[in-house]
């Protein structure tokens, strides 16, 4: 089953004051120069999915300047049925998410409904930055196919915080409360346990398709591994709260946890991050990401929607042709790619035997470009 964006409407959405769209069931370009809002586009999209910016930017930013609030709508077909999607934000008020004029009691409802991925220049931070992007990698993933893990990752991280709440208001009055932290960590136990068990399931998973991805890109050129990292591996939560109390008191923060969690990125057997030339890091984070999308494909049953922007630019001739067949297999769906090389873009669209349409992006307005 395919997931498509059949037309779309943005009001006030960041550079946008006005847009509306019919969209490919294929291929869907955008192009433009930098800062015309191409990336800004594929944001919405993106939110549409998830319910929140891929940048992870608050709602009251993404109000264009000088509105009070935006407005998106989209029309979605999900094999062969129609779903209305509408997002309302007004300042200082909640925001209401619709799916066909019926709001969503909590926004988590809607998370893989609409599966995406969205492949970008700033997915080198996945290698190069801190443990906590990795683990919003593998979040993303499963929140998207498993409804009850992002219950229990919602949960785990809500008596976190109040934990650490906790932690810094004895500090301040120098009172220790062990019980009430005793009860913290049994609340915590189950849904960490729960995590940690389908966290190492994706990364058994994730490894042999992610291996397919590599050596399909880069011919088999090098060895690469990824493996899944959690304090859990050694002692159960527990036992991992009960040896950290002291220290945690002194910190006044959790110190152990899944919240610790990470994926340690190889290849030829040793870091990623230390030994990898700019190339070889572009095609292990391109495999991840187009890994991403086949998990999400076979575990849903769902093609997602994938969004690729400003790829082409940062990629080699040999990735982006390797890249260009993957997406003419039967498996890829619809494509939003975004570029500020028109010409490019005609020249690789052409090679491929599918529906498309071509957008300019200029001056926060978006019109379709005629097809030669």
């Amino acid at each position: 089953m395919n997931t498509t964006l059949k037309n779309i409407s943005l009001l006030h959405f960041k550079n946008y004051e006005q847009v509306q769209l019919t969209c490919s069931p294929g291929i869907n370009c955008l192009v433009g120069k930098n800062g015309m809002g191409k990336t800004n586009f594929l944001d919405a999209i993106y939110y549409l999915c998830m319910t929140k910016s891929h940048f992870s930017t608050p709602d009251a930013s993404i109000i264009q300047h000088g509105a009070d609030f935006f407005r998106m709508e989209a029309q979605f077909e999900l094999g062969r049925i129609e779903q209305g999607f509408v997002v309302k934000y007004q300042a200082r008020k909640k925001k209401v998410f619709e799916n066909n004029q019926v709001p969503y009691d909590k926004l988590a409802e809607h998370i893989g409904r609409l599966p995406v991925v969205m492949i970008a220049p700033d997915d080198s931070l996945l290698a190069t930055d801190g443990s906590e992007i990795r683990r919003k990698f593998i979040d993303n993933t499963l929140s998207q196919i498993d409804q009850d893990y992002l219950s229990q990752l919602m949960l785990y991280n809500k008596l976190l915080k109040q934990r650490n709440a906790l932690l810094k208001k004895m500090a301040e009055e120098n009172r220790y409360q062990k019980e009430l932290l005793l009860v913290y960590d049994q609340q915590m136990a189950p849904a960490a346990d729960f995590i940690f068990q389908k966290r190492s399931n994706f990364a058994e998973v994730l490894l042999p398709v992610f291996q397919v991805m590599h050596d399909y890109i880069c011919r088999k050129e090098e060895a690469v591994q990824l493996s899944y990292k959690s304090q859990l591996q050694e002692k159960d939560i527990e036992g991992l709260f009960k040896d950290a109390r002291e220290k945690d008191r002194i910190l006044q923060r959790t110190t152990t946890g899944i919240h610790k969690d990470d994926l340690i990125f190889q290849i030829e057997g040793r870091p990623l991050k230390r030994f990898a030339s700019q190339g070889q890091l572009k095609s292990y984070i391109l495999a991840l990401k187009l890994s991403q999308f086949e998990i999400l494909r076979q575990y849903k049953e769902q093609i997602p929607i994938l969004l690729l922007d400003d790829i082409f630019d940062k990629l080699d001739q040999h990735r982006v042709k390797q890249l260009l067949e993957l997406l003419h297999q039967p498996n890829f769906g619809q494509v939003f790619i975004t570029d500020t090389n028109p010409n490019r873009v005609a020249r690789i669209i052409d090679k491929l035997d599918v529906e498309q349409r071509q957008f300019l992006v200029e001056d926060s307005k978006v019109s379709e470009l005629p097809l030669f």
